[in-house]
């Protein structure tokens, strides 16, 4: 990624251009962000409180049994500003860390969000198409409705085969006769004759 260069940099922009007394230092933020993270991650582990521990006591003990040639005598005034630099080095440390982990946390609630909204959508679709083929199956031939057609196509033949075999004409089909939809119910005269002639 190309970095722009700043105002006092660009040959175009008017002006006096002044030098630089200290040469500019670019500190990649993501790069820094990284190490941010890190140092507070292993800030809070316990092998990072064991050695901070260990040192402190080294410290103290080195500085109290020194007597009159300790480097830090009793107050342990220079101890006192080692602590208090890595408190004001580790605060604003943390807090990057936190932030991007904000960062992050606030891009993933976002994707999952965008992810439900999608699920929502797809189950809408699907409760949709479900409720037509509901609707739709009420129009299907059940298994009862084909056999009832069955029988009485059956009934039918086996009358005309029977007066074939006497010799008279089969007499003629009635015209009120017409092949139900699957939503009638049987007629209770043609489930009687087909379980007689069954």
């Amino acid at each position: 990624m190309a970095v722009r260069p700043s105002s006092a940099e660009r040959l175009n922009t008017p002006g006096r251009r002044r030098p630089a007394l200290l040469p500019r230092w670019r500190v990649d933020p993501d790069a820094f962000g990284q190490f941010a993270e890190g140092f507070a991650r292993f800030m809070g582990t316990a092998r990072f409180l064991a050695w901070m521990t260990v040192i402190i006591v080294v410290w103290l003990v080195l500085n109290v049994v020194g007597g009159d040639r300790a480097p830090d005598p009793f107050p342990f005034i220079f101890l006192t500003l080692l602590l208090s630099l890595q408190a004001s080095y580790a605060a604003p440390l943390i807090l990057l860390a936190q932030n991007r982990q904000e960062a992050r946390d606030r891009i993933s609630i976002e994707a999952d969000r965008r992810q439900a909204a999608q699920s929502r959508a797809d189950m809408d679709f699907l409760a949709r198409e479900i409720a037509g083929l509901r609707m739709n199956v009420g129009e299907l031939a059940t298994r009862e409705f084909i056999r009832s057609e069955i029988r009485n196509e059956l009934r039918a033949l086996l009358a005309e085969l029977e007066d074939d075999e006497d010799g008279e004409e089969a007499p003629p089909r009635r015209p009120d006769r017409r092949p139900r939809t699957p939503g009638e119910r049987a007629r209770p005269g043609d489930s009687a004759g087909a379980r007689e002639r069954a």
